[in-house]
């Protein structure tokens, strides 16, 4: 069993007719009345992150609780935390460390602890509730059309490169801290976010990887999709060591937190997201389309390929 089975077989008979939870098949809940949104994620210790130092991973996970809505269109204000601690984790230094962080997160976001929940655990739990509000319909998973451009902003592959290089995988001399911060404090693409309703059909963060979250807007929008892993986006910092022969692209470009979107657009709009993408100052690139036959087909140097299945994402497995 893995984590989709358990929601399609026996969560999804739950929420009957409830229609703000989008039948459990997108990442937030949305009530169109109130227009509000929101979303939860629990992170586990060894899971999730790997050093309870608040430092090494508070604004990465609070970080990707806020992605699930900017992928949305939808600008987060407030979020809900609940602790799982006890005593050998917990000392007034870790809880100073965690305070400040946030402090300096709610600053750079504009957005404010609400409420939560503290309780005893003998592993260090964090769940975190997001919510915002919006004009607009939220840009789902479903919705993309045939023909429609895929796009993906900002690069991928370099928190990949940084957890590695925590594992003592990679070491790649002085630029291993190039990696690690962007393992440690995701970029995310807020300022390109709010024009999402202009022209996305389709939308979703990369937390699982490329393929795996292309294949949520492929199924939940019953299309297929072919994509160019030539322009899959990439820094220059990681295009350098591709071309060096240190690192493969088909090894990295799909293996999760990179916490960027990937959304779906009609071709009409392609000098609309040329101009956003130049006024806010964000990489945007267009990665291949949506097709009316189900599945999705890569090509790289100009031929198709088949990804082992270590190379499409992470899925939780029980």
């Amino acid at each position: 069993m893995n984590e989709f089975f358990i929601i399609n077989n026996y969560l999804k008979k739950l929420v009957k007719k409830n229609t703000s939870s989008l039948n459990l098949s997108d990442d937030i809940f949305f009530d169109k009345k109130k227009k509000i949104a929101i979303s939860v994620d629990t992170y586990v210790h060894g899971v999730h992150f790997l050093s309870i130092n608040p430092d090494r991973f508070l604004k990465r996970i609070l970080r990707a609780s806020l992605s699930d809505l900017y992928a949305k269109g939808i600008k987060p204000s407030f979020y809900f935390l609940s602790l799982s601690i006890n005593k050998k984790i917990v000392t007034t230094t870790w809880l100073k460390k965690l305070k400040n962080i946030l402090k300096s997160e709610q600053k750079k976001f504009n957005i404010t602890l609400s409420g939560g929940d503290i309780v005893f655990s003998k592993k260090l739990n964090i769940s975190i509730t997001v919510l915002g509000y919006t004009k607009n319909r939220p840009v789902l998973r479903s919705g993309s059309n045939v023909n429609d451009d895929i796009y993906v902003t900002g690069d991928v592959g370099e928190s990949y490169l940084g957890l590695k290089i925590l594992k003592g995988k990679y070491s790649f001399g002085n630029i291993n801290k190039y990696f690690l911060k962007k393992y440690y404090e995701p970029n995310l693409s807020t300022k390109f976010s709010k024009y999402l309703n202009a022209f996305a059909t389709s939308s979703i963060d990369i937390s699982d990887g490329v393929v795996q979250d292309l294949q949520h807007i492929c199924s939940n929008s019953r299309k297929g999709a072919i994509v160019d892993l030539n322009l899959i986006p990439v820094s220059y910092i990681t295009q350098s060591l591709i071309s060096l022969k240190k690192i493969k692209l088909l090894n990295i470009f799909s293996r999760g937190d990179d916490y960027k979107i990937i959304f779906t657009s009609g071709k009409k709009n392609r000098s609309k997201i040329a101009s956003i993408a130049s006024k806010t100052n964000t990489k945007v690139s267009k990665i291949g389309y949506i097709t009316k036959k189900k599945g999705i087909i890569f090509r790289y140097k100009k031929n198709n390929i088949v990804l082992d299945s270590k190379n499409t994402g992470y899925t939780h497995n029980f």
